[in-house]
């Protein structure tokens, strides 16, 4: 079986947030954007009254948002012009992907008739229908594009958000991803997908190797050079490390990056002859995984300096994938020991064992939403896998994925709001990424086969 991965967050159906009113306008805050490190910056405090805006996740966007032409210093040129137009159309995107804005931009807005007054030009933005506005602002410092953006409620023309970021030509998008990541916290009360990434593997080297990639499908490289099998990875809830398993000793052993030393490759587990699915603890300090014991498989833990593992599992069916729920207290796992692959769940001591899946020939690779409420997994129908998610009170089971080709692996954004996974056709793979209900594809990855993705936190301090 192979080892899906895959988290799950489900948004509220209604959120009510306060905006603050009365800010101090035109202040900006400054943050740094350094390389592997997301922007530093202070929220501005509120001064006066605020007012409530009712934002919800169906139907169109709840925040209604006046985005015109940002502006551009007009000192800059070549790769610094190429990077401020990077800067405003990444921001665009991320716009588009979070759902929460209906966005106006400059085609919608050019109907206006604009003074340069900013009260009345802010009641022309307002009668078509925008409750808030976004201006930004592109110049350079020496080496580095810096990014200023301003959010203004076009009512009371208060300012809600003030932003400066910097960075070099390379973090372009990063530095836009920082501040969609900052307006979406201000409405939110919590982090965007923008300072997201994925770990995959990915044969585009020669061999099968970790890559990352932003969540858009941005910036795609590769982290390990064993020049073997590695993959089936999983990051920890505190973007510290990435377990994976890989061939490069010439058995499968359990490794992690470690994110802190600079991606330095640790040994987690290498005793035996095979060794699988590692999974993060939700508090990052040890690792469930499949190990073969006596020409069977079965489930063991081991914190990340493994000496003895304690195996949980002594079934003679194969057991494997296992997957920590949100609050440490359980694993689910792929087991055959009702015949056929299936989802079951069982506590950290491998008591009160439960199926889950009943639907489908072969079932595998669960992991938990984030509330621990469902899990994600594939499941084969007809030979085809089809993405499916399974209500762990009810047990009512949803297909959010199928069709002509297998769609394996899928993995929650960290806010529930999408799902990336695998689509296989013979040995073709590609990566790609979906509303959780199963609408608005998007293709993530083109070069070479690609697979396994499993999606970060955001990379916020």
């Amino acid at each position: 079986m192979s080892s899906p991965r895959l988290r799950s967050h489900h948004f509220q159906p209604v959120l009510r947030v306060a905006l603050p009113q009365t800010l101090a306008a035109g202040i900006l805050l400054a943050g740094t954007v350094l390389l592997g490190t997301p922007a530093q910056s202070q929220d501005e405090q509120p001064t006066g009254d605020e007012t409530t805006l009712e934002l919800t996740t169906g139907g169109r966007a709840a925040v209604r948002l006046a985005y015109p032409a940002g502006e551009v210093d007009e000192a800059l040129s070549g790769d610094y012009l190429a990077a401020a137009q990077e800067i405003e159309q990444t921001l665009r995107d991320d716009l588009a992907q979070t759902k929460l804005f209906d966005t106006q931009g400059p085609a919608e807005l050019s109907v206006l008739v604009l003074t340069g007054q900013r009260d009345a030009d802010f009641d022309q933005y307002a009668s078509l229908g925008n409750e808030v506005i976004l201006l930004t602002s592109v110049s350079r410092e020496g080496d580095r594009v810096v990014l200023q953006g301003w959010v203004y409620d076009l009512d009371s023309k208060q300012s809600i958000l003030g932003k400066r970021y910097r960075g070099t030509l390379e973090q372009a998008r990063k530095v836009a991803h920082t501040l969609m990541d900052a307006l979406y916290y201000q409405f939110m009360g919590r982090h965007s997908l923008a300072l997201t990434n994925f770990v995959f593997q990915s044969d585009r080297s020669g061999y099968q190797e970790l890559f990352l990639m932003d969540y858009d499908g941005h910036n795609q490289h590769q982290i390990s050079r064993h020049k073997s099998t590695s993959g089936f990875s999983d990051w920890s809830a505190q973007n510290d490390a990435i377990a994976y398993l890989s061939y490069f000793s010439g058995t499968a052993g359990i490794y992690y990056v470690d994110i802190a030393a600079g991606g330095t490759k640790v040994p987690i587990y290498t005793e035996g002859t095979l060794n699988l699915s590692p999974s993060f603890s939700p508090d990052g300090r040890r690792v469930a995984f499949a190990s073969s014991v006596e020409s069977n498989i079965d489930i063991f833990l081991c914190d990340r300096a493994c000496v003895a593992p304690q195996r949980i599992t002594t079934s003679r069916a194969i057991d494997t994938n296992p997957a920590w729920s949100p609050d440490g207290a359980q694993i689910a796992f792929s087991s055959s020991r009702s015949g056929r692959p299936h989802i079951y769940v069982m506590k950290i001591d491998g008591s009160d064992v439960r199926r889950i899946s009943f639907e489908g020939d072969y079932n595998e690779g669960a992991n938990w939403s984030p509330d621990g409420r469902h899990l994600v997994y594939a499941s084969r129908q007809n030979n085809r896998f089809r993405v499916a998610t399974t209500d762990l009170i009810s047990l009512d089971t949803k297909i959010v994925a199928q069709g002509p080709k297998s769609y394996e692996e899928p993995t929650f954004s960290p806010d529930g709001s999408k799902i990336a996974f695998t689509v296989r056709q013979g040995r073709e793979a590609q990566i790609f990424v979906m509303d959780s209900d199963g609408n608005n594809w998007r293709q993530l990855t083109y070069e070479g086969n690609n697979s396994s993705p499993d999606w970060s936190r955001p990379q916020v301090d």
